[in-house]
């Protein structure tokens, strides 16, 4: 699989977020307030990892990453190897460009929960299908992403900014604030990537 789309750079920046807002994703971690330092520590795994592929082979640095975030003793590496791993297989023998990233983001915010296909859809089918998880969903799924959604509208969010919060308020990362300012950021700073790379 190739890539026109440069995620070394991608998560790069977002490792850059994680480091700029690490002492307020500790201060949001109620339990070790650590969250952040896990943060930091994940994305600079997952760099390290799309730096030693070739474009031609995103999937097997996907992969290598999952498997680094595995060995870590951290619920949120736990997710994100999941998630990772998941993108690995559905990216197997497929190209990656930038209308690619929204599957991608959407097993990241999954924790591995998310079921993704390849067939065609719009961006909100994309992000919605990651709502609910593997039992799909249920009516706390809704209300949860419509509440988010709605609130995420009244601080002046766009449609897309607050799609992707009622997204994360759905998903097992939504499960705790740290971990769900911690998603935002990651999909922040990927959705700023995926405009950028269609402008």
């Amino acid at each position: 699989m190739s890539s026109n789309v440069d995620l070394v750079k991608m998560f790069s920046a977002v490792a850059e977020a994680m480091v700029e807002n690490q002492t307020s994703l500790n201060k949001a971690d109620q339990y070790n307030q650590d969250h952040g330092d896990h943060m930091v520590e994940i994305f600079e795994l997952v760099t390290g990892a799309m730096k030693n592929i070739s474009s031609d082979d995103i999937s097997s640095g996907l992969a290598k990453a999952s498997e680094l975030l595995s060995g870590k003793e951290s619920g949120s590496a736990a997710m994100y190897a999941k998630g990772l791993g998941q993108a690995a297989e559905y990216f197997q023998d497929q190209d990656l460009d930038a209308t690619q990233l929204l599957p991608l983001l959407q097993t990241m915010l999954g924790g591995g929960e998310a079921s993704i296909s390849q067939g065609a859809g719009g961006l909100l089918d994309s992000l919605v299908g990651s709502i609910g998880g593997e039992d799909g969903l249920d009516l706390g799924d809704i209300l949860s992403a419509g509440a988010a959604f709605l609130q995420s509208k009244e601080e002046g969010d766009s449609n897309l900014e607050a799609a992707v919060d009622a997204v994360i308020s759905a998903s097992k990362m939504g499960e705790t604030p740290h971990r769900a300012q911690s998603s935002k950021l990651v999909a922040d700073v990927l959705l700023q990537t995926l405009l950028s790379a269609s402008q």
